[in-house]
């Protein structure tokens, strides 16, 4: 699905507030700009699981509590949704391996400054 267009659609299928539409639409936006960058990430924390190869839900699930983490969610805030959501729609080993990569990540780099130390400071 195009991401443009199922967000054209959610506040009238879905009804929603325009505050929670803002904030999905700047998440899902920001999370494919930074598809590559959030996949990097993901294969330096997770290298037994290649992200290619890894189910589609804990993919998206990683890439959305990282983005958040690094942009405007405070990690354990991040991490706990992150958890919730691969228990709810992940497979039974989703929340511990969402939970391992989201907790290395913020321990090596913690909030905010992932992308910064990949710029040698420019950022």
């Amino acid at each position: 699905h195009n991401a443009e267009e199922t967000l054209a659609r959610l506040p009238i299928e879905e009804a929603l507030p325009q505050e929670v539409y803002s904030f999905a639409a700047s998440l899902t936006r920001g999370v494919i700009h930074d598809k590559s960058k959030l996949d990097d990430l993901i294969k330096q924390f997770a290298p037994v699981f290649p992200v290619e190869q890894m189910s589609i839900v804990d993919r998206n699930i990683l890439r959305i509590a990282i983005y958040e983490i690094l942009d405007i969610t405070p990690p354990k805030v991040a991490i706990n949704e992150a958890v919730e959501l691969a228990k709810a729609f992940g497979s039974d080993s989703s929340p511990r391996l969402v939970n391992g990569v989201l907790g290395s990540v913020v321990a090596k780099y913690g909030r905010g400054r992932i992308y910064s130390t990949e710029q040698d400071g420019g950022g």
